[in-house]
């Protein structure tokens, strides 16, 4: 059967070695998940499997008639229809539909009969049916699935991007970070939609939830190698923390023997009686092949510090209205009192109204009407990114994690 075999493959970008004598087989049917720190060439990796550039050294071998689908990360401000756009990752679709219009034009029956019969085998006639299906999916309204792709925002511009790839017929598929500028029902969806894939599938991800509902092999970036686990993230992190262990024995064992040696030879080199011994044991250390400590690759610690006084309730909101014009809220009737050391999950959907919460709790956006009551003592530590539309939102006040209870936002209703 066909596979993609690495055979002492290594691969630098300029000055840097990305991983070096990288073997290991990808099946038909495989699904990965491709895990490593930022800059550790995961990205590069994808570049390489779609042959944008060559190995430095090693050979990579990739069944020639494979189609391979690869989500981009950019699209261009072009002013076709969303579902157009979206049957665009179908190119084969394409070029059947382009030779129908020739034929047709040039009343070549002959080939109109063969052209059709073509696209029937290619499901073409189902295709705007398809594409419909992935835009729901993915969160888009009816009504948007002819609007231009220039009106939409960078975040639902990678949602077609994802939807374009999820279209295109493939044997091979490339998804980095796919889950970016996904709520959570969308990334359900995503998740469902994947498990039925039939095709082999790579993904680049930081979401361990998603890596672990939809792969089966874990390959990670490790100090400039490619290692490749059986099972999910989770159960490549037990694998890894397993080998780590075995690996810092081996090591700890093997600097105690290296300590007696030089304790031995310390003591008794000088002595004739023990000169040969201790030259044995000297010939020993030499033939020792040394193993270096487990080394964990992004050890990372940190603690928020409290603040020392705290008031007891930190926050009320009573009856609140809360948007950006008074005629139409985008959240209505919220009633909330945060206490020390509550920790709170904020979900919705795109639009629903999270961002906005969070600011009039930070107090950057003021309600609309209702009362907001701080206490007396609140210190709030506000982090906020651009562009965002993750699902779950983590609040810091007081310099302490509020995350304790769940609760929906649904979009110009209330609050629950």
């Amino acid at each position: 059967r066909p596979m993609i075999r690495f055979n002492k493959v290594s691969l630098r970008r300029g000055l840097r070695e990305l991983f070096k004598d990288a073997n290991f087989t990808i099946h038909p049917g495989d699904s990965i998940g491709v895990v490593g720190n930022n800059g550790s060439g995961k990205s590069s990796l994808f570049s390489l499997l779609r042959k944008e550039f060559g190995t430095d050294s090693g050979d990579l071998s990739i069944p020639q008639n494979w189609r391979i689908a690869h989500m981009s990360q950019e699209v261009s401000a072009t002013n076709r229809p969303a579902i157009d756009f979206v049957m665009d990752g179908d190119e084969k679709l394409r070029e059947l539909e382009t030779s129908l219009a020739t034929a047709e034009k040039n009343n070549d029956n002959t080939a109109l009969a063969s052209l059709h019969a073509e696209l029937d085998a290619h499901d073409g006639y189902l295709a705007p049916v398809k594409a419909a299906q992935l835009l729901s999916g993915l969160g888009f309204a009816q009504a948007d699935h002819t609007r231009p792709v220039a009106d939409f925002s960078g975040g639902w511009r990678i949602r077609l991007n994802l939807a374009r790839t999820l279209m295109c017929p493939s044997d091979l598929m490339l998804l980095d970070e796919p889950t970016n500028h996904l709520d959570l029902d969308t990334v359900g969806w995503l998740e469902q939609w994947l498990q039925r894939y039939e095709g082999t599938m790579l993904v680049i991800s930081h979401d361990r939830d998603f890596l672990d509902a939809t792969t089966q092999r874990t390959l990670q970036f490790e100090r400039n190698t490619l290692v490749i686990y059986k099972g999910n993230y989770s159960a490549a992190e037990q694998q890894k923390a397993e080998r780590l262990a075995q690996h810092q024995a081996m090591f700890e064992k093997q600097q105690q023997r290296i300590s007696e040696i030089d304790a031995f030879v310390r003591r008794f080199r000088a002595k004739a009686t023990k000169a040969k011994q201790a030259q044995s044991r000297l010939k020993e250390l030499e033939r020792l092949e040394k193993i270096e400590a487990a080394h964990v690759d992004s050890p990372f610690n940190f603690r928020l510090p409290c603040w020392p006084r705290l008031s007891d309730p930190l926050l009320n909101l009573s009856h609140a209205n809360l948007g950006y014009s008074a005629d139409t809220p985008i959240v209505s009737k919220v009633n909330i009192s945060i206490r020390p050391g509550d920790r709170f999950g904020i979900l919705g959907p795109n639009g629903a109204g999270k961002s906005t919460l969070l600011k009039t709790l930070a107090g950057i956006l003021p309600p609309l009407n209702g009362e907001r009551v701080c206490g007396e003592h609140l210190r709030i530590g506000y982090f906020t990114q651009q562009e965002t539309s993750s699902a779950v939102l983590v609040l810091i006040m007081t310099n302490r994690s509020i995350l304790l209870r769940t609760f929906q936002v649904a979009s110009k209703r209330a609050w629950r």
